[in-house]
């Protein structure tokens, strides 16, 4: 046996009266005691613009990151573009290395080492007496030590011929280690064939081992206390 049941209608018009009759009359200072309707849309409300708020952070620290990568990108590219040239020249850039270290090996061996200074300082006497030129002063000065070598100064004052000066000159730079003949003056004498050349010369020398350990100490950074 069917039973019929009362149809129930909603009054859409009083539901909507009622929600806006809540929204009357609100204290603004004391939201715990709205209705319940205006309780959660603010709840609501605040909810919306916190999500809204952290999704335009959020945003903003990815496009920041976004831009940080897309540097990074310009940069790599470059990066990898200056190695595959590098690795396509490698045999090239070996060669060149092989040479520069060649070159590197040649002038070490015209710097003396410091056993050999004797010898180059006699050297130097000897080239001006096989010239006939006579030693008025010949005065090895203070060792300067600079980052990778030494140098020593040494005052010379010859006496001779215009011509055997320049041979002796000649002799100076021909020798199998480095010597530079600097500040130059030659002065003549009463007799006129006769000048006297006072000048100094410098030859450097690779330092040893422990000269190198000391001018490393000697320039490393202190330590902090």
């Amino acid at each position: 046996m069917a039973s019929n049941r009362p149809s129930q209608k909603v009054d859409v018009a009083a539901v909507l009266r009622n929600v806006g009759d809540q929204f009357r009359g609100l204290n603004p200072n004391d939201p715990s005691m709205w209705p319940a309707v205006p309780r959660y849309a603010l709840c609501l409300a605040v909810t919306a613009l916190v999500l809204v708020a952290l999704w335009f952070v959020w945003l903003t620290n990815s496009n920041d990151q976004l831009e940080s990568e897309r540097a990074k990108e310009v940069t790599l590219k470059a990066d990898y573009q200056k190695k595959v040239a590098q690795a396509a020249n490698l045999d090239l850039l070996k060669k060149q290395r092989e040479q520069v270290q060649q070159y590197v090996t040649l002038l070490e061996k015209q710097l003396p080492s410091k056993a050999e200074m004797d010898a180059l300082l006699s050297d130097i006497n000897q080239a001006g007496l096989g010239r006939s030129l006579q030693f008025e002063l010949f005065r090895p000065g203070s060792v300067s030590v600079k980052d990778y070598y030494a140098e020593l100064p040494i005052a010379v004052r010859v006496t001779g011929r215009y011509h055997d000066m320049g041979a002796f000159a000649a002799d100076v730079a021909s020798l199998s280690r480095i010597v530079t003949l600097n500040n130059v003056t030659i002065t003549p004498q009463k007799d006129k064939d006769v000048l006297t050349m006072d000048a100094t010369a410098r030859t450097f020398r690779y330092l040893d081992e422990d000269e190198r350990a000391a001018q490393k100490r000697a320039t490393a950074p202190k330590a902090k206390k």
